[in-house]
């Protein structure tokens, strides 16, 4: 379509230019004394245009011929240019395909050929990018290579770099470089180091995903386990976690958190820490009271602790594993002789609708030892003696049995009951 409307176009200026051309009869006289000559108007409107040509032409030719040098200047340092950027290419594949030593050549390279360019005032318009990178994928090379002094030093240089160039280069840049020096610390296993490169990002960049999960290995390797704990929430937020992978993680930290107090003050700042969804964690709520026993703190607060886990388990038996329901007839057992009516009242409550578990036997047991129903604790203890899996639960079963024995006055059951006790503790060391 379009070439027919150029051929139409075509024809129409041959028809506008030969009814001009045909019908025009001026004449321009030329005086040229002692000469007088005539030309026709056409031939003479022909050599304007011929002229006016010519001169077009010769006047490209002599800028195209002037131009020359610049053009040679121009296309040597297009040369060089490419060269600067092959450079950094090469680096960047050699690094990857692990050719360490080539890669920090490379780099090398790529920065020798930048400043020639910067000395003859024809520096590339990223120079400093160019730089900062180069920087950086020798100092990542010379890190492979174990060569820290080398590896510093590009640090250094890909620091300055990016902190020089103010608004003309990206902040990513730089903050890429804290990033990876901050990776190098943590490899180096250099947790202050690698904390405190992070604190020079900006507070956005803080927030990144990639940032907090060096954050987060950082702080576990230099056991500042409260900065750990707040680091995982974050990064649990962010999903950057699955959800069982998240929950595993604060687990973990908080029960860190808990195991790291040294006293019953210290652990319930600990407590304090937590958020509501982590004390309600059964692993974590049953840590804290174990450490509550251990350090001689309020079991009237350890069993507040364990109260919606003791919860959970009554209205769901499945939801605590054996390991997990032999810790918390363990930590109740270890508060009976302070234990509240309430308590008992739970106690009792759960043995009766799940008769069959031999931990709740257990511990309805001891508790009615405790209160000195001696026959309905050694009913109960008898039947969890004959189920319980755990080997400490089952020996403490049969030693309570032979003191009840003994309180009778049944010397051969309490012998029997001892010798019970006592082949749990041989199975134990077998």
């Amino acid at each position: 379509m379009r070439a027919a409307l150029w051929l139409l176009a075509l024809f129409g200026i041959a028809a506008a230019v030969a009814l001009f051309a045909g019908n025009n009869q001026g004449t321009i006289t030329v005086f040229w004394p002692p000469w007088r000559v005539d030309l026709s108007l056409n031939l003479v409107l022909l050599g304007l245009v011929a002229l006016f040509v010519v001169l077009h032409l010769a006047l490209r030719g002599l800028a195209a011929l002037f131009s020359l040098p610049r053009q040679a200047r121009q296309w040597r340092l297009q040369q060089k240019e490419r060269a600067v950027h092959a450079s950094l290419l090469d680096a960047l594949a050699q690094l990857l395909a692990g050719r360490f030593s080539r890669a920090g050549k490379a780099a090398q390279a790529a920065l020798a050929q930048e400043h020639v360019l910067e000395g003859l005032d024809a520096g590339l318009p990223q120079a400093l990018q160019v730089r900062t990178m180069a920087h950086l994928l020798g100092a990542e090379s010379a890190h492979a290579l174990q060569d820290r002094a080398s590896r510093d030093a590009h640090m250094q240089h890909a620091l300055n770099e990016s902190a020089s160039a103010g608004a003309q280069l990206s902040p990513e840049t730089r903050e890429g470089v804290q990033l990876r020096a901050a990776h190098w610390a943590l490899q180096d296993r250099d947790a202050p180091t690698a904390l405190a490169r992070l604190k020079e990002l900006p507070h956005g960049a803080q927030r990144r995903t990639l940032a907090l999960r060096l954050r987060l290995k950082a702080a576990r390797m230099d056991r500042r386990t409260l900065e750990a704990l707040e680091t995982a929430r974050l990064l649990a937020k962010h999903r950057a976690f699955s959800p069982t992978a998240a929950h595993s993680i604060i687990r973990g930290l908080a029960t860190d958190l808990l195991s790291e107090a040294h006293d019953a003050g210290q652990l319930m700042r600990a407590w304090a820490e937590l958020e509501a969804e982590e004390r309600e964690m059964a692993e974590v709520a049953i840590h804290a009271a174990q450490r509550q026993v251990l350090l001689r703190g309020d079991l009237a607060l350890a069993r507040t602790w364990l109260l919606p886990v003791w919860e959970r388990m009554v209205a769901d038996p499945r939801s605590l594993n054996d390991g997990l329901r032999v810790k918390l007839a363990r930590v109740l057992e270890a508060g009976l002789d302070s234990v509240d009516a309430d308590w008992l009242a739970r106690i009792e409550a759960a043995q009766r609708n799940n008769p069959r578990d031999p931990n709740l036997q257990y511990l309805a047991g001891m508790a009615c030892m405790k209160r000195q129903l001696w026959g309905k604790a050694q009913q109960l203890l008898t039947q969890a003696g004959l189920g319980l899996q755990d080997i400490g639960l089952h020996r403490q079963a049969w030693q309570a049995l032979a003191r009840l024995a003994e309180e009778r006055g049944d010397q051969e059951t309490a012998a029997a009951a001892w010798k019970r006790a006592a082949g749990t503790d041989v199975s134990s060391q077998a």
